[in-house]
């Protein structure tokens, strides 16, 4: 039991590693250039020697997607409700939101530029573009999938609509909120860098735009790296809170059972 408990845990840690060893292993043994495909040890020196630049950076960036992700929250939240307790909305705002999602988020980069500048605030309109979808429409489905018989239950109580929305509707809609809240953070940083790639003079999106038009291939691996970094701590941030707030929703899972019998 406890060998597979350890091999449970450290499952993450052997995976990636034996990723970078089998991608470090291709590199070396058919001698891919690094201008085409950087071993991870050739991203692994450049992280370093570029650190500085890429802190700076990496920074802009996690608080550009931080800001545009709390904004999407709290609009995706609120239309969220809005439209999953009314029919009407529902019916109303669900060709506008389909379809506007449908947009290439990289085609109102230029937009957003001709309203707002090139710089910080179209990175975070664009993060907070990305992110809103998924959030206001799993809490529309939360809230929207009631089971019919509580609404009755409710009602017999002398519960109102609203009573009913508090009480069952937006728990009913957590997990489907936290659900959403990992795909959410993910794509926020795909947005503001997608942002700082057309239209910003900092970010890592900018600073692997950079490195690209020199050839520098393996700052733009370790740009990436840095990028998936952030965004596994954001998700696992999220999964924390999810664990925490809806454990009454998770079945058991191989991790509990090692939690009860460990």
């Amino acid at each position: 039991m406890k060998i597979r408990r350890a091999l449970f845990i450290a499952s993450p840690w052997i995976t990636t590693l034996s990723f970078f060893l089998l991608w470090e292993a291709g590199c070396r043994l058919f001698n891919v250039p690094s201008f085409v495909l950087p071993a991870p040890s050739a991203a692994l020196e450049a992280l370093i020697q570029y650190w500085p630049g890429i802190w700076v950076n990496a920074l802009q960036t996690f608080l550009t997607t931080l800001v545009g992700f709390v904004i999407a929250v709290v609009f995706g939240v609120a239309l969220g409700v809005a439209v999953g307790a009314s029919a009407v909305l529902y019916r109303a705002l669900n060709p506008l939101l389909i379809g506007f999602n449908s947009i290439p988020k990289v085609a109102v980069v230029p937009i957003l530029v001709l309203w707002f500048g090139i710089g910080t605030v179209p990175a975070i309109i664009t993060a907070f573009l990305v992110a809103f979808f998924p959030i206001s429409v799993n809490v529309a489905t939360g809230i929207a999938t009631m089971e019919p018989e509580l609404e009755d239950v409710m009602r017999s109580l002398g519960a109102s609509r609203l009573d009913i929305l508090y009480r069952v509707g937006l728990p009913r809609s957590l997990p489907y909120f936290f659900a959403s809240l990992k795909i959410a953070i993910t794509l926020a940083f795909v947005g503001a860098v997608i942002s700082e790639t057309v239209a910003s003079n900092q970010g890592i999106g900018y600073l692997m735009l950079s490195a690209s038009s020199t050839f520098r291939v393996p700052l733009v691996f370790a740009a990436l790296l840095v990028i998936a970094a952030m965004g596994i701590c954001m998700y696992a941030v999220a999964a924390w809170f999810e664990r925490r707030h809806t454990k009454w929703t998770i079945r058991s899972t191989e991790h509990s059972r090692f939690a009860v019998g460990g």
